[in-house]
């Protein structure tokens, strides 16, 4: 396979494309998702209006539910045709603030937004130390006008600690935090800034249902800052930035502040235990090390180039892990395995010790 499907995760129709096979042949952790598909008596509750009518543009039902489950006013809320649209209303305020300071490596979307911009970015490396405990964010931070943050770190799946994060507010004129992952993790909430947002204007957080709900193909996520801020981004969307059906199934999801404490509770502990058993199934196979990670993903190392190996996934198992190229700072050494199902898990992992195990061999 060629070079252009590393981009993102979740291509699996071009990938079917080039073996002559079917989309959904594959079973895609190159997408890192909570592995349970929504119910169809959740999708029969939709209303067919949802369907018929244009939607609310300013989605004023749904962000009141999100606004009650993080303990805000709704006016501290925008939702967004998934995280990557809210990305790039945030870039256009970086790109007018000055510098923007970007990890590498990092979210290649973010990135792209502010390319979107023509804004001024300095790159910053990250040290690649591993745990699956929060840390300490890296300190000698470049100098700049705006700090882009993903917690937890994506690709790296690493926790930055709130104490840690919260003097950048101090030191930026805005900080973007993207925390689409965070509900994901074990004991996350405790280092989500969220509860800076009442008293830090400089401040945003950007957050994606996709990811715990398993619903990319909705494309739904929300943004949660400042009223004036999100007044500006309003004005230059799209009339109607989310579709009917995604903000009618946000609704179901989150019409109970304590139904989505449980839903995120459960995803949690799937990823305490998935996580904890990719380490040590992991541990076994020759020619690869797996880094601990707090996120429902982790990064694999090779001591060679690990494209071969992601390439007999696809073609032999029909298996997508995450080609890691689009990550600067990474290279043909690192793939990205989002957790699944168990069931899938002991496959993703069968596959994994055969095709090494040949390696070894050959």
């Amino acid at each position: 396979m060629n070079n252009a499907h590393f981009e993102h995760g979740g291509n699996n129709a071009a990938v079917a494309h080039e073996l002559g096979c079917q989309a959904w042949d594959f079973l895609d952790a190159s997408a890192s998702l909570s592995p349970w598909i929504l119910s169809g008596s959740l999708l029969r509750r939709v209303n067919a209006r949802a369907w018929r009518d244009y939607p609310d543009p300013a989605c004023t039902n749904l962000r009141n539910l999100i606004a009650a489950c993080h303990g805000l006013a709704a006016d501290h809320v925008i939702a967004g045709n998934g995280a990557a649209e809210l990305f790039t209303w945030a870039a256009r305020d970086a790109a007018a603030l000055g510098v923007s300071v970007v990890h590498s490596p990092g979210f290649a979307d973010h990135l792209r937004a502010l390319r979107c911009w023509s804004a001024a970015i300095r790159p910053a490396e990250l040290p690649l130390h591993f745990s699956a405990s929060p840390q300490q964010f890296p300190p000698d931070l470049p100098a700049g006008d705006v700090l882009w943050i993903t917690n937890p770190h994506n690709p790296t799946g690493q926790l930055w600690s709130r104490a840690s994060l919260e003097p950048l507010l101090h030191c930026f004129d805005l900080v973007i935090c993207d925390e689409a992952f965070l509900p994901l993790v074990p004991d996350g909430e405790m280092h989500s800034l969220i509860p800076l947002l009442k008293f830090s204007s400089n401040l945003v957080v950007i957050r994606s249902l996709t990811k715990l709900y398993g619903m990319a193909g909705l494309r739904l996520g929300y943004a949660l800052a400042q009223p004036e801020r999100l007044h500006r981004w309003a004005v230059w969307r799209d009339p109607w930035p989310v579709n009917g059906i995604a903000v009618a199934v946000g609704e179901q999801l989150l019409v109970k502040p304590s139904t989505y404490q449980r839903w995120c509770r459960k995803v949690q502990g799937w990823t305490a235990a998935e996580g904890a058993w990719w380490l040590q199934g992991l541990a076994k196979l020759p020619g690869i090390t797996a880094m601990p990670s707090a996120a429902n993903y982790l990064l694999m190392q090779g001591r060679g180039s690990l494209v071969p190996l992601r390439q007999a996934l696809a073609a032999n198992h029909h298996i997508l892990l995450r080609d890691c190229r689009s990550f600067e700072g990474l290279g043909e050494r690192w793939l990205r395995l989002g957790y699944q199902s168990h069931r899938n898990n002991r496959r993703i992992l069968a596959a994994l010790r055969r095709e090494l195990s040949a390696e070894a061999l050959a």
